[in-house]
């Protein structure tokens, strides 16, 4: 659990800037709230000191020196409250859209071993209300453009806070609750998986998404709970792709997406296919980069000892991108009578066989044996 602090207490409206906030922050509401958690044996993982303060902001923001100064107010408090460093919560900050130099002077004025994740939110596809939203999440094109955003907070740290980690601390695509008509159904997944795999190879180490329930890119339904499209792709991704990235290339069409892990459990690697095209079918091998490693190519056709690998196709029902059933190996992705999530089982495939990801279709595969020197 992370609990997001009132980051304007105690401060005041600038008489020359309305939405400028200046002004020391008030700890007090916050050192209450920890002792409270801490009496009542609660854990909790980490604190984030308001909301959208930085940069451009959306409502009110607060200057990066000053919001630095708070935040090492705020660091004291937890280790004061917290002394064992083993059960610590996380303190995060700014948790809002990405603005260079207040970034990067907030990760100087904060100084070291203060922030423990440097959150920023992405809402790239623009408004929810937008009608060429359905073409968005299908041009690779326009996914490719928010690289940057997540390259250049990466290369900030790296600068001003290697301390640090990157955190998408709130993304749901589309903001205003996101697209009625995209967010909760299946090309939402194209979008998000997307996004997933691409700041994994940016050095980002926690994605949040926005939101359990409420809004249309809720992961469940918010009438009945039922879990959307994305909710089965999230389960996925974390069943199966590791923390260690590997890098991947392909000389195919930018349509076909191909993201790879170490795999989450045992040896092996965990790849992650997204087809964005409607009306290709590509059929991919893999094989180790032989410039990189000489003399020690690996391939579909040569693991060790794997005849075959585990395969994860998710396909929208009845074809439609714009349907909230997702099909897993082509069966209907639904809760069993007793409430439960469905067992996510995969299909075994033939290494000497590619791996076919049909138009409109995401493919995990795992592939226990491949020889990625990363993963040893």
């Amino acid at each position: 659990m992370t609990f997001g602090l009132n980051g304007l207490l105690g401060r005041n409206k600038s008489k020359d800037d309305n939405a400028l906030w200046v002004g020391d922050w008030d700890s007090q509401n916050a050192r209450d709230l920890m002792e409270y958690t801490v009496s009542k044996g609660y854990k909790v993982d980490s604190y984030e000191l308001g909301n959208e303060l930085c940069g451009s902001r959306v409502g009110a923001r607060v200057e990066a020196d000053q919001y630095g100064k708070d935040m090492t107010t705020l660091k004291k408090v937890v280790e004061e409250i917290h002394p064992d460093p083993t059960t610590r919560p996380k303190v995060l900050g700014p948790g809002g859209f990405y603005d260079e130099k207040w970034f990067n002077t907030f990760l100087q004025t904060s100084g070291p071993n203060v922030v423990d994740g440097l959150t920023h939110h992405i809402y790239n596809l623009g408004s929810g209300d937008d009608k060429t939203l359905i073409n968005k999440v299908q041009d690779p094109y326009y996914l490719d453009q928010v690289a940057q955003t997540f390259k250049d907070v990466s290369t900030g740290i790296q600068s001003f806070g290697p301390w640090t980690e990157a955190w998408v601390g709130e993304a749901g695509g589309a903001y205003n609750s996101g697209g009625k008509d995209v967010s909760h159904y299946f090309a939402d997944g194209f979008w998000y998986l997307d996004q997933l795999g691409m700041t994994s190879t940016f050095n980002h180490k926690v994605y949040c998404r926005q939101a359990l329930i409420g809004g249309n890119y809720a992961l469940l339904n918010t009438t009945t709970f039922i879990p959307n499209p994305d909710y089965y792709g999230a389960l996925l991704w974390n069943k199966l792709m590791g923390k260690i990235v590997l890098g991947v290339s392909h000389d195919s069409s930018p349509y076909l997406r191909a993201y790879a892990h170490c795999s989450r459990h045992g040896s092996g690697v965990a790849v992650l296919l997204i087809n964005l095209s409607n009306s290709t079918t590509f059929e991919v091998y893999a094989r180790d980069d032989l410039n990189l490693y000489p003399g020690n190519q690996a391939s579909l056709q040569s693991v060790d000892n794997e005849p075959e690998r585990e395969e994860y196709h998710l396909s929208p029902d009845g074809g439609n991108i714009q349907t909230d059933v997702v099909l897993l190996n082509g069966t209907p992705l639904k809760i069993t009578r007793e409430f439960d999530i469905p067992a996510l089982n995969p299909k075994l495939v033939d290494l000497a066989l590619p791996v076919t990801v049909q138009p409109d279709s995401i493919v995990f595969a795992t592939l226990k044996g491949f020889r990625a020197p990363a993963c040893a």
